[in-house]
Formats: C-alpha cells, structure tokens, sequence
C-alpha cells in the first residue's frame, strides 16, 4: 500500500494537473468553435493551450497551489508523448537528409552561442547572465539555463532575468513562425528544420508545425532533439572552463534526457517493423492528448507579470539573438537546399 508521503505527494500535484487538463479542454473546445465558425482551425489546439493557460494564470489568487502539478504536467505528460512520437516518425525521411543535417545543426549552434554571447556583452550584461541568455537561445531555452547555471555558478537572480522573457518570447515564436511558409516559399521539410533549429522549447516546436504538416512536426522534433544533444558538449566545454572556478558539472540525465533516448527506440522499432500502422497511430493520438495537456501546463507557468519586469537590456538580447538564430536557420535551410518543395 502506498505510505502517507506519497498520497500527500499525489494530492498535491492533483489540483495543478486538473488545472492543467480543463485549460487543455477549453483549447480543444475553442479549436472546435474555430472549425464550425471558420471552416479552419487558424489558431490550433497546441498554440490556444499556451495563450489560455498563460492568461488564467494571472486570475490565480494563489498559483503556488497550482505550480508542483503544473510543472509535473509541464515536464512528465511532454516527455512521455516525445518517446510516443518516435514511432511516427518516418526514418526515411530523416535518413534522406543524413550527415550533412546534423552538421549544419551543429553550426548552427556554435555560431548562435558566439553571436549571442558577443550581444549580451555589447549590451552590457555580465558574463554569466550572457552565457545563459546565449545557451538558453542556441539550445533549449530555460532548460539549457537551468543546465548551464551550476557549472559557471550563476545565481537566482542571472537564472530569473534570463528565464523571464524567454518564456514570452518562446510564445511569439510560436505563433509568428508560420507566416514564413508562405513569406519565404518553405518546403515541409524546410518549415520543420527552421522550427527544430528556433523554437526554444519541444512542445513549441510542436505547436509551431503543427498547423503546417505532418512531415514538418516529425521533422522539426529530430531537428529540435538534436539540438538539445549539443548541451552535453557545451556544458562540459563551460565545465572545463569553469576549472578550479567552483562550478559544478550537472548530472548526465540531464545532458541527454531519457526521452531522447526513448524517442529513438520507438523510431527503431518503427523502422525495423515492430510497431504495425495502427499501433503508431493510437501512439500518435496519445502523443497529441498528452502534449496539449503539456502545453496548457506550460502556459499556465508563465508569469507574465514577472516577465514584465524583466530588464531592457536582457530583453533586447533575448530578442536580438533570436533574430540572429532565425537568419542562420534561413542560411542552414538554403544551403542544404530545402527551401522550396
């Protein structure tokens, strides 16, 4: 049976995960009247959970009831449906593309961490606070802040200002990345690189390419789960740097995930034929369920308020080093001859 610290444990994620799973019901509910009103959805469930989820919370009189089930929502119910979207993956398409992709991704990010970092030291940010705002742009968002600030032993105060904005600014991404598609002619496969390569978090990478294909959604995820294999290097290069500066090197799950690890299992069962058509399908469904619900707690942890106090000189970074980020994704995409269909 289970003892009493865990039912207390269970109790209070419960309030933040029904939060989380009736503003995902109003996504769904609000794409539905999009359909019937419009005969399209414009704005689709993924996306809504994040603006509804990052709008209610600031009717919340106390969020920190709220937050452990939030962020379980946000963190668990994301990685669970990553691993299922593995198996719908096509390895064809991601084969097609081979070496050269991982490469320029590669590239990619060393020059956005350069150019990003040079930024926030012209705009007069300390070095730590440059180095987390240049890690959390080049890679994962706050995910790579939070990796990065033990190993150059940055405090609350660097890891708040760097995460505040970014989370906003992952959001605007979200919805303004589509209007490249037809703004600069993208391909499926070009869309899904370019989303993989500037979108900060997964589960926005999924947002942003979902209302263009199916194609873009699986590749925009490899891109994007490349993408955070390069905080392993980085961070141990920060590590090695720090020296007998103090830092501290982060465990290695947190260098490469387990859902990684599991969306590349599922990816290989589903090649070698282990997972029949309607087996990946139903894993699909789930994925999609699973990741409105992440998306919604996502938004739900949002504090717009706090994002509101962020520093103009943070701020201007963060925003400055994406529009660098989005050029060299461009570049990547031409050079590799993905443009167009």
């Amino acid at each position: 049976m289970p003892n009493k610290q865990t039912i207390l444990g269970i109790r209070a994620l419960l309030p933040g995960i029904v939060l989380s799973a009736f503003i995902s019901g109003l996504a769904v509910l609000a794409e539905r009247l999009e359909l019937r009103l419009t005969g399209g959805a414009w704005i689709e469930a993924l996306v809504l959970a994040i603006l509804i989820g990052a709008f209610a919370r600031l009717l919340i009189r106390r969020p920190e009831a709220f937050d452990p089930g939030i962020a379980f929502s946000a963190k668990y119910f994301l990685e669970v449906a990553i691993v299922l979207l593995g198996a719908g993956v096509s390895a064809s398409a991601i084969a097609g593309l081979g070496l050269p992709l991982i490469g320029a991704i590669a590239a990619v990010v060393a020059v956005a961490l350069v150019a990003s970092y040079g930024i926030g030291r012209g705009l007069g940010l300390s070095r730590r606070v440059a180095l987390l705002v240049a890690c959390g742009n080049s890679i994962c968002g706050n995910s790579a802040i939070a990796a990065t600030a033990p190993v150059i032993r940055a405090d609350a105060q660097d890891v708040a200002s760097s995460i505040a904005f970014t989370a906003v600014l992952g959001m605007v991404t979200v919805l303004l990345l589509p209007v490249l598609v037809p703004l600069l002619g993208l391909s499926a496969t070009g869309y899904g690189v370019m989303a993989g390569m500037t979108v900060y978090a997964v589960p926005q990478v999924l947002a942003a390419t979902a209302p263009v294909s199916a194609l873009s959604i699986q590749i925009g995820t490899f891109v994007k789960l490349v993408r955070v294999l390069m905080l392993g290097p980085v961070v141990f290069v920060l590590s090695l740097a720090a020296g007998t500066a103090g830092g501290r090197r982060p465990a290695l799950h947190r260098l490469v995930p387990w859902f990684i690890l599991g969306f590349l299992v599922m990816l290989a069962a589903r090649s070698f034929g282990l997972i029949d058509a309607g087996l990946a399908e139903a894993m699909s469904k789930a994925a999609t369920v699973l990741t409105i619900l992440s998306m919604a707690a996502l938004g739900l942890g949002i504090d717009l308020r706090r994002v509101m106090r962020a520093g103009p000189r943070v701020t201007a970074a963060v925003v400055l080093s994406l529009g660098v980020l989005v050029v060299a994704s461009y570049a990547m995409v031409l050079q590799l001859g993905l443009a167009t269909a």
